[in-house]
């Protein structure tokens, strides 16, 4: 069986992560600040986003899942790790080459209404992105470029007057997504796109995004936490769970057959429209609580709630993401015989 390491990489790899670590030191002191222990977000991750594609990263909240996007576009600082880009190190990148960088990876954030500066206009918005990167061609050439933008995204034209606290929750999204496309960039990062916003408009920014997709070229990494909209968008799916990699494979297989404890039960927690088959599937209830990422568990980070948990090598050794099926990596001492009922819970 090959272990991350031993996958190579290709032509079709626009963005690898290999074993990211962010970790936020804890201080404390009255006069002097001193560190006395670090918050563990992000804990050896490795990742391979395909050219093209759209991967989808869910899991509880806490667990690391926008700390990890922000890592890769070097607005959080990695401890530990590399992140290449297109063939380049983002880690060794500082200043001017970084900024340079910055035009092919953008960012769609969570809180629409936050990240739109409620002093500026739609045009400043979009404007502003396109001069910082040198891409503002004249008066006329930018005009025509905001209202390709906006007409991408399903907004009139006379939306560029108007400010943010003009429009609904959909559509300042919509101004957001506009204002990432606007560079043309290679990269969409989209932290929790859709979870404050109703389901008809989940749907419709949902759509959007894939449309967009088909259209530009673009490559995403949708971190959510609702298990249905990382389905409907996404090719390949990683579940987090405090700081690491737990399970990656493809949207269909994850469905199909979760392999890792943590993925059946957060599976197990969906509910089913069918009164029928909702009685008869498996329910799994997960004792204790989330530990802290300030002190994670020795060994399995799951362990400590994990129904199948065996004594001895779960407690104290730490398992790596191997891949137990093509194209199905898992984290998990004994993902095999919980597959095949020889481990029971």
């Amino acid at each position: 069986m090959m272990t991350v390491d031993s996958v190579v990489s290709d032509d079709r790899t626009l963005i690898d992560v290999d074993g990211l670590e962010v970790h936020f030191p804890i201080k404390r002191g009255i006069v002097v600040d001193r560190t006395v222990g670090y918050v563990y977000a992000v804990d050896g991750v490795s990742v391979r986003v395909h050219r093209g594609e759209t991967y989808g990263l869910v899991g509880e909240s806490g667990c690391g899942k926008s700390t990890l996007g922000k890592a890769l576009l070097r607005l959080e600082q990695p401890t530990a790790g590399s992140i290449v880009f297109d063939g380049t190190d983002l880690a060794e990148l500082k200043g001017e080459p970084l900024r340079r960088m910055r035009r092919r990876m953008q960012m769609v954030f969570q809180d629409s209404l936050s990240s739109l500066d409620p002093r500026q206009s739609v045009e400043s918005l979009l404007v502003e992105g396109l001069r910082a990167h040198g891409l503002d061609h004249g008066r006329e050439a930018t005009a025509t470029r905001l209202q390709e933008l906006l007409s991408a995204v399903g907004l009139p034209a006379s939306a560029l007057r108007k400010y943010p606290h003009e429009f609904s929750g959909g559509q300042r999204q919509r101004i957001g997504i506009a204002r990432a496309l606007a560079v043309d960039p290679d990269l969409v990062v989209a932290d929790e796109p859709v979870s404050a916003l109703d389901v008809s408009v989940q749907a419709q920014v949902l759509n959007l995004l894939t449309d967009l997709q088909d259209e530009f070229g673009l490559t995403y990494l949708v971190i959510a936490h609702d298990l249905a909209v990382v389905r409907h968008i996404a090719d390949r799916i990683g579940v987090m769970y405090l700081g690491g990699l737990v399970e990656e494979t493809g949207a269909d297989s994850l469905y199909a057959e979760p392999l890792h404890p943590y993925t059946r039960a957060l599976l197990s927690a969906v509910p089913v429209p069918e009164p029928e088959v909702e009685d008869r599937r498996e329910q799994i209830l997960l004792s204790g609580d989330l530990p802290s990422p300030a002190e994670p568990p020795t060994g399995c980070r799951f362990h400590t709630r994990c129904p199948w948990r065996q004594p001895q090598r779960c407690d104290s050794e730490r398992p790596e993401l191997r891949e137990v099926a093509p194209g199905h990596r898992v984290a998990c001492h004994y993902a095999e015989d919980i597959r095949d009922g020889l481990i029971g819970p």
